[in-house]
C-alpha cells in the first residue's frame, strides 16, 4: 500500500514523516525542502503476528508494511503548475491513498504561505488543486472517449455518460470517488488515475496536548467521504528520537494510548477498508498480509503467490486466538478448530491461512 503525505508548505508532512519512519528527512521553515519525493517502508505494527508466529513454530515474523511517500507541499495554482505543481500531482498518482495533513497549530516559528493559521481554507486549497487537475484530464478523456462512442462502441458509451457525470461533479467542486462507476466500467476510475478518486485521511497537525481535531475539519472530512484524526507532529518526532522505553514513559504522561503510527495505520486500514490475514508455517517465515474486506481465499492466495493462486486446491482456515490458545497447528487439529475452504470463503479479520495447491 503506497501512502502519499500532501498538505500545504509547512503544514508538518516531512516533520510527520520523520516521525512515522525515522527516515530523518530533510525539514526546515521555508517552501519547497521536499522536491524529490522521500520515500520510506513502514512497517504496521500489529501484536498478534508474534503470537500466531511462536504458536506456529514460524520463524521469522515479517509484517505488512506501507510505502509512505512525502510529497513537496502544494500551492494554489499548482494543477496549472504553479511551484512545479504538474511534478508533484505526477507524483500524488502512483499512490494507493492520501494522507492530506492540515496544520492547526499555532507556533509562531513555523511561518504560513498565506501568514495565517486556517485549516479549514488550508484544506480548501489541496483539495481545489487536485479537482481542478482531475477536471482537465476529464475533460480531456471525455472528448476522446466521445469520438469512440460515435462508432457505436458499447463500453465507449457507457464510459462517455460516467465521465460526462464525472466532470459535472467535479464543476460543482465534488470529487471523482462521489461518482461510482458502473459495473460494467470497473476500470474506468484506473484508466481515469483521477487524484480524488483516492481515499483521503485529513490529518490535523495539532498542538502539544490537543486532543480531537477542530470540528470544522471534521466536518468537511465527512463532506469529502474522507477519514480525519489528530496528530503533533513535533510530539512524534521528538518520541521518536528516543529509546523505545523512554518514548513510552513520555506517552504514558502525554496520555498517548498509542503511538502516531499506529493510530495513521489503523485509520488508513479503515479508510481503503482492509482486514489482514496470516501465513505461519513450521521452519518457515510467519507473516502478516493486508486484504480488501470481502475478497476471498483465492483473493489471499494471490497475495502468497500468483502460482499458488493458480493451483488453489483449498484452504486450511484458523482464527489467530484459536491457534494461539490451542498452542499450535497439532493441537488446533485435535480440537477441530481447523476448518477447510474453498475458494469462495470471505476472509476475516485475523484469519491464519494456509492454502493447499
Amino acid at each position: 500500500m503506497r501512502v502519499g503525505i500532501v498538505g500545504l508548505p509547512n503544514a508538518g508532512k516531512t516533520t510527520l514523516f520523520n516521525a512515522l519512519t525515522r527516515a530523518a528527512a530533510e525539514t526546515a521553515a521555508y517552501p519547497f525542502t521536499t522536491v524529490e519525493p522521500n520515500v520510506a517502508i513502514v512497517e504496521v505494527p500489529d501484536e498478534r503476528l508474534a503470537q500466531v508466529a511462536e504458536a506456529a513454530g514460524a520463524s521469522p515474523a515479517v509484517p505488512e508494511t506501507i510505502e509512505c511517500h512525502d510529497i513537496a507541499g502544494l500551492v494554489r495554482g499548482a494543477s496549472a503548475g504553479e511551484g512545479l505543481g504538474n511534478r508533484f500531482l505526477a507524483e500524488i498518482r502512483e499512490t494507493d491513498a492520501i494522507c492530506h495533513v492540515v496544520r492547526t497549530h499555532g507556533d509562531e516559528r513555523v511561518p504560513h504561505p498565506d501568514g495565517r493559521v486556517d485549516p479549514i481554507g488550508d484544506a480548501q486549497v489541496v483539495d481545489a488543486e487536485l479537482l481542478l487537475a482531475d477536471l482537465d484530464t476529464a475533460q480531456a478523456r471525455l472528448e476522446r472517449v466521445r469520438k469512440e462512442a460515435g462508432s457505436g462502441a458499447k463500453d465507449a458509451a457507457a464510459e462517455r455518460d460516467w465521465l460526462q457525470r464525472v466532470v459535472e461533479a467535479l464543476q460543482r467542486g465534488e470529487p471523482v470517488r462521489a461518482v461510482p462507476a458502473p459495473d460494467l466500467l470497473s476500470d474506468a476510475p484506473s484508466r481515469l488515475q483521477a487524484l480524488s478518486s483516492k481515499p483521503v485521511l485529513y490529518v490535523a497537525n495539532v498542538d502539544e496536548g490537543a486532543g480531537d481535531p477542530p470540528l470544522e475539519l471534521v466536518e468537511h472530512a465527512r463532506r469529502q467521504g474522507a477519514g480525519c484524526i489528530t496528530i503533533s507532529a513535533r510530539i512524534e518526532a521528538e518520541l521518536a528520537e528516543l529509546p523505545a522505553d523512554e518514548a513510552a514513559e513520555m506517552r504514558s504522561e502525554l496520555e498517548l494510548a498509542e503511538s502516531g503510527l499506529q493510530r495513521l495505520v489503523r485509520a488508513a486500514y479503515e479508510l481503503l477498508d482492509l482486514v489482514t490475514f496470516f501465513t505461519a508455517h513450521a521452519g518457515s517465515e510467519a507473516r502478516a498480509r493486508a486484504l480488501r474486506r470481502g475478497l476471498t481465499a483465492w483473493d489471499a492466495a494471490g497475495k502468497v503467490h500468483t502460482d499458488i493462486q493458480a493451483g488453489f486446491v483449498r484452504a486450511e482456515v484458523i482464527g489467530w486466538r484459536d491457534l494461539v490458545d490451542a498452542g499450535g497447528y497439532g493441537e488446533a487439529r485435535e480440537h477441530g478448530l481447523i476448518r477447510t475452504e474453498g475458494r469462495d470463503y470471505v476472509v476475516r479479520d485475523g484469519d491464519v491461512i494456509t492454502i493447499r495447491h
